[in-house]
């Protein structure tokens, strides 16, 4: 499991440790189990009492894993392994591979300017897990841990890092039984099922349909002038400075999820997941996808935000039912 991941349970503010980030997966990114407002229950579970003890301000529902976890070491299970795969590009992508044993394996593809220890792909790959299915996740180019340098668009390059991925496995005698995608990364996974055809199974959590939209909201209303003007925007986001060149805004606004979708084999099982509170791209792109793609399932979470941040629990169960 994800570095041993120790679940807060018997309260609504839980918390979930990880070792691989060092960090508390609901604290901000420079918090770690020190500055975690249940520090305590880490470190001993069996002293939280059946109300919470601590103040917190984030509500969230973790999912349980399975037995007795510490932050120091899971009885019995073996932490998850680093696999290092060459993309065509020469450039290293680094992920973390949760095994089970099993020949079977589910490829999970985080989102924009994201990495694998995103909270839902650490679910996905702890649920799935759980149920005995290897997972693997990682850090696109320029992303995380992964060499190369970010860069905006690059959806169908991304979907190439996911060909690479697949055919390390396939090399190591490993059968993809599925690839999962959560925003960025669900339109990822569906253009790989488009272009390549070979795969069963294809989970898409809050991507995209309409990808001319959601660009002002991040670029500013001026983008398109000063990228004709000076060729290329400088963004600031939490993550630091990133450059939208024409370029790479013209790789996006070309990616056409429409024609996608028509491709995508009729023998591949999709399922959408979308959340009616999303507030970064509307439940009604979920419902395009359902229109479109051929052997579709559609599941609504009601209340549920981009992030799934108090709906977790919901949408690993949703997803390994699928699998």
């Amino acid at each position: 499991m994800v570095g041993s991941v120790n679940v807060v349970r018997g309260f609504s503010h839980a918390h979930v440790y990880q070792p691989s980030s060092r960090a508390c997966n609901q604290c901000p990114p420079t918090s770690t189990t020190r500055g975690c407002p249940n520090r305590k229950a880490f470190l001993n579970p069996s002293a939280i009492a059946s109300n919470n003890p601590f103040s917190c301000s984030v509500s969230v529902l973790a999912m349980a894993a399975p037995g007795n976890r510490t932050a120091t070491g899971a009885k019995g299970e073996e932490e998850p392994r680093r696999v290092v795969v060459t993309n065509k590009h020469g450039e290293k992508l680094v992920g973390l591979l949760h095994e089970t044993g099993s020949k079977e394996i589910v490829v999970l593809c985080h989102g924009f300017r994201s990495r694998k220890e995103n909270a839902v792909m650490v679910t996905a790959a702890n649920a799935l897990e759980t149920k005995g299915i290897s997972a693997f996740r990682f850090d696109f180019a320029g992303n995380g841990e992964s060499e190369g340098t970010f860069q905006y668009g690059n959806y169908y390059r991304e979907a190439d890092d996911l060909r690479a991925i697949i055919e390390h496995f396939k090399g190591a005698n490993r059968v993809t039984k599925a690839i999962l995608g959560h925003s960025k990364g669900g339109n990822v996974v569906l253009l790989y099922a488009s272009k390549f055809q070979d795969i069963e199974v294809v989970v898409n959590v809050s991507g995209r349909y309409n990808l001319n939209r959601g660009i002002e909201e991040r670029l500013g209303k001026d983008y398109m002038e000063t990228v004709e003007k000076v060729g290329f925007l400088d963004v600031e986001s939490r993550q630091g400075v990133y450059r939208v060149t024409k370029g790479s805004l013209m790789d996006r606004l070309s990616t056409d999820m429409h024609e996608a979708c028509l491709k995508i084999d009729k023998s591949c099982r999709v399922l959408t997941v979308h959340g009616t509170a999303d507030e970064i791209i509307p439940v009604e792109d979920a419902q395009r996808f359902a229109e479109l793609i051929p052997s579709h399932e559609l599941h609504i979470i009601e209340g549920a935000n981009h992030s799934y941040t108090s709906h977790l629990a919901e949408l690993a169960s949703i997803i390994t039912n699928f699998i």
